[in-house]
């Protein structure tokens, strides 16, 4: 990220619901990483809101964030 912020202080979270909005995120912040032009970033969330295999691929991201979430809390055993 280009600011420095420090917001990823720990992967561990309380409840698998704390999990998948860290996971959210995570992915929203990598996303943001990468588009830090927010024009652009407007432009192209009118174009995969309406396209349902960006969507998809959008949750995927998410999943893949959580999996990685998910294994640092062991699965919340």
């Amino acid at each position: 990220m280009s600011n420095n912020e420090d917001w990823l202080k720990s992967l561990i979270t309380k409840t698998p619901q704390e999990g998948r909005e860290l996971a959210i995120t995570m992915a929203r912040k990598t996303i943001g990483a990468i588009q830090s032009d927010p024009e652009i970033k407007k432009e192209l969330r009118e174009k995969y809101a309406r396209d349902a295999g960006q969507l998809i691929a959008s949750a995927e991201v998410v999943a893949l964030e959580f999996q990685t979430v998910a294994a640092a809390n062991n699965y919340w055993k």
